[in-house]
């Protein structure tokens, strides 16, 4: 289905109602609050049941990631029509295009006073040479007067309004700029989402491939977060998300980039570093994660073992940026085979099929 006003067509006919009954079945099946945005996430995946939406919610299912709000919230900035963001982006560019057909009037009309100005001084030049009396130099005189002073108040007027739409202007990029961070950002752990990422990994594979530069791309998952969630509940389940994506941010800090892939799953790219080097960093990660003791917000109770199981792959020559992901996950089931709370390296997972 190519567009948003032929899944409306669908929604609105004879099928709507199988549709909507067949939604509802699942969000109670994966325990989905019904809220307008999840209804609508499900709803599509119904109507759309091969759709990159309906197949991310049928890849999360079969991995046992919990659907959260916040997860939804993903789901639905990645992959539902950007309408919102759509009207805002369009809203600002009608402002935009108003404040600068504002200035454009104004200059157009200080050029028009300008030309007119400098009409009445030729004139004024050749009645000076003409006239002698006193009495024609005083109208002369107090004619240009009256041109300087309207040329003036025009160009005063001209003044504020430039400074007005600039400062307009300046608001308006910064708008821009909050909306297209809030698209491409995940809404709980504020790093850098899904679209985001395949974005970020494209530009890092094209520079390596570019420079011959070596580039290493970290694939990492919390272990048994299903589990988790089942016993402790999917609000402290977002607070050990938020956890760990804090840990992972900072790691992933700049050059370097940190998103959220989907679910319980993390990814960083490492452009210009070593796999080896990247090995070494992560497994102090993971230990500094399963050695802290993280206690629920709401009662204070003790929440077991953290553990998070990771792995990397560093760029071969030649190799397309989608192959790369694939050794990293790869080399992050054999993590999870080898016993987990552990990072391996794709090298050493050679062979090794994901489970």
């Amino acid at each position: 289905m190519d567009s948003t006003a032929e899944f409306e067509a669908i929604v609105r006919g004879p099928d709507a109602y199988r549709l909507a009954r067949i939604a509802l079945d699942m969000m109670v099946r994966h325990k989905v609050w019904p809220t307008p945005l999840n209804y609508e996430l499900w709803l599509r995946c119904a109507g759309e049941p091969r759709s990159p939406l309906a197949l991310e919610i049928e890849r999360m299912a079969a991995a046992g990631a919990p659907f959260t709000d916040a997860t939804c919230e993903v789901l639905a900035a990645t992959h539902l029509p950007k309408s919102r963001l759509t009207d805002e982006i369009r809203d600002a560019g009608d402002q935009l295009s108003r404040e600068l057909d504002t200035v454009s009037r104004a200059i157009q009309a200080a050029h028009r006073s300008s030309q007119a100005y400098g009409a009445t001084l030729a004139d004024a030049t050749s009645e000076l040479s003409e006239q002698n009396d006193t009495g024609s130099l005083k109208t002369i005189v107090s004619g240009l007067s009256g041109a300087t002073r309207q040329v003036e108040e025009e160009n005063r007027v001209l003044q504020k309004q430039l400074k007005e739409s600039t400062n307009e202007v300046h608001q308006l990029r910064d708008h821009l700029a909050q909306v297209r961070r809030d698209a491409t950002t995940d809404a709980l752990t504020n790093l850098a989402n899904r679209k985001a990422f395949d974005a970020e990994l494209h530009h890092a594979h094209q520079a390596a491939a570019r420079s011959g530069a070596c580039m290493t791309l970290a694939v990492l998952d919390i272990d048994h977060f299903k589990r988790f969630n089942d016993t402790w509940g999917h609000q402290t389940g977002d607070q050990v998300l938020r956890y760990v994506g804090s840990v992972l941010g900072r790691v992933g800090a700049a050059p370097r980039f940190a998103a959220r892939y989907g679910g319980e799953e993390f990814a960083i790219i490492f452009p210009g570093e070593k796999a080896a080097a990247v090995h070494g960093m992560l497994q102090d990660v993971i230990q500094e994660v399963a050695s802290r003791t993280l206690r629920r917000r709401s009662t204070n109770e003790e929440l077991g073992a953290i553990t998070v199981s990771g792995g990397v792959a560093e760029l071969k020559a030649g190799e397309t940026a989608h192959a790369l992901l694939e050794r990293a996950d790869a080399a992050l089931y054999a993590s999870k085979r080898g016993g987990r709370n552990r990072v391996t390296n794709a090298q050493a997972a050679k062979g090794v099929a994901a489970a």
